[in-house]
């Protein structure tokens, strides 16, 4: 059992990761006033900044990458990518308090793919907390409206690949160590990135490289801060406290984004797929 004052630290940890998430899509849209810089471009950046750094820690441990199960290594690379990029094209077209949101539905749909593929792990409660997070997606999504905002969906996909990377992710730590998991995902991560978008990279003037390097650092400091906080809370806890970017991002964004404030169908809708999300986090059957 961890003492108290690391489930405290851990605690603070995750949650300073959320908002670091968070603070690394608000750079992007205060780069949208003075700079034009693809979404792709700010994806390689960061993984090649978290690249960067993991080599360092593993040099400065004397440590080597042990992949044991290439397959589960690259389908976490992969659906991380994907997951990255929706999210920071969902930014670029869409508020970021949506975007915010919306990628963090990828708790339901990690109950709904456990539902759907492991029949052990049906749970007619975590199903209903699904049906309740749909009915928030949807306000945000549509709010007073029949159609559904075609950007939104840039959201809701970086939601639905978060699912897939994170259930890969949750495997993987099974046969490998987080460096190892990290090394891959950020390195072959980068070199996917510039394989498939090197036409929108460009050698950055001083104003491009400091919004470039901002947000890489702000989404490579969340991703560190996460895996070090997961160390010394539970999963529960761990889960709940993530979610709370859900309404980081609902409560800043008038100030530090400089969007307007939601609607209240938006509310509504962020605060049932916050509530959606810490009932599935205390559900252990619907843990993928």
């Amino acid at each position: 059992m961890q003492k108290p004052v690391h489930r405290l630290l851990g605690g603070w940890a995750v949650f300073v990761s959320a908002f670091c998430f968070y603070l690394s899509t608000v750079v992007i849209r205060w780069s949208q006033a003075e700079v034009q810089i693809a979404p792709s471009y700010f994806v390689f950046t960061r993984f090649l900044l978290g690249f960067v750094i993991v080599c360092a820690v593993m040099t400065y441990r004397r440590q080597l990458p042990r992949p044991r199960s290439y397959h589960l290594l690259v389908g976490r690379t992969v659906f991380n990518c994907v997951a990255v990029y929706c999210f920071y094209m969902a930014v670029k077209f869409t508020s970021v308090a949506e975007a915010n949101i919306l990628n963090m539905t990828y708790p339901v749909f990690v109950a709904l793919i456990s539902w759907t593929l492991l029949h052990h792990q049906r749970d007619p409660v975590a199903l209903v907390m699904v049906a309740v997070a749909f009915a928030g997606i949807w306000l945000i999504l549509a709010p007073g409206k029949i159609d559904v905002k075609p950007a939104n969906l840039w959201g809701l996909a970086s939601g639905f690949t978060a699912s897939i990377s994170m259930t890969y992710l949750n495997v993987s730590r099974q046969y490998h160590d987080t460096n190892t998991v990290l090394f891959f995902m950020f390195g072959l991560g980068a070199l996917l990135i510039f394989t498939v978008f090197h036409g929108d990279f460009f050698w950055p003037n001083p104003r491009e490289l400091y919004y470039l390097v901002f947000c890489a650092a702000t989404g490579v400091a969340g991703q560190f801060l996460v895996t070090l906080g997961f160390r010394y809370v539970t999963a529960v806890d761990g889960s709940i406290i993530s979610s709370m970017r859900i309404l980081l991002a609902a409560l800043l964004g008038p100030f530090v984004a400089g969007e307007p404030w939601m609607t209240a169908a938006g509310w509504v809708g962020a605060l049932f797929l916050f509530g959606a999300n810490a009932v599935l986090a205390v559900r252990p059957n619907t843990r993928a």
